[in-house]
């Protein structure tokens, strides 16, 4: 279990398929390089890219998506899927577009399941960390984001 620190609120996920950098996109490439223990130096947008799981999250929601939420990145979208743990029925799912500036994350949402069509068009601004298999996310205020 990853754990929050100082308090401060964010969402938690864990890398569940590592490595995928398949998506070798000139932008990737542009961004600011982040070195990485014992390798070479990797982009933040490179190391975001693959599939991570919902660890933690200070409002997980209800049915709760810890252990279930997984949010996917390629190097220029997102998208974020949630299963109901029981029934194995979607949720929610939503995505869109993501640009990088340092930490800091803007995205759009293009597009939307039912339950969260409403959020088409909106738009936020996320801190984003990867430790190793750990991202981490929070907006400015450190509220987790979606």
């Amino acid at each position: 279990m990853k754990r929050l620190r100082n308090g401060i609120s964010l969402i938690v996920f864990s890398a569940v398929v590592a490595g995928g950098y398949l998506t070798a996109l000139p932008r990737l490439l542009a961004q600011e390089k982040i070195s990485i223990s014992g390798g070479a130096p990797q982009t933040l947008a490179a190391r975001l890219v693959g599939t991570w799981k919902l660890e933690e999250a200070s409002t997980p929601g209800s049915p709760s998506g810890v252990g279930t939420r997984l949010k996917l990145f390629t190097g220029t979208h997102w998208c974020v899927i949630q299963p109901d743990p029981k029934s194995g029925e979607i949720v929610f799912q939503h995505g869109g577009r993501y640009e990088l500036d340092g930490d800091k994350m803007k995205t759009k949402t293009d597009f939307a399941g039912e339950s969260t069509k409403t959020m088409i068009g909106s738009s936020g601004i996320f801190t984003i960390k990867v430790d190793g298999d750990t991202m981490t996310q929070a907006d400015a205020d450190g509220v987790p984001g979606r």
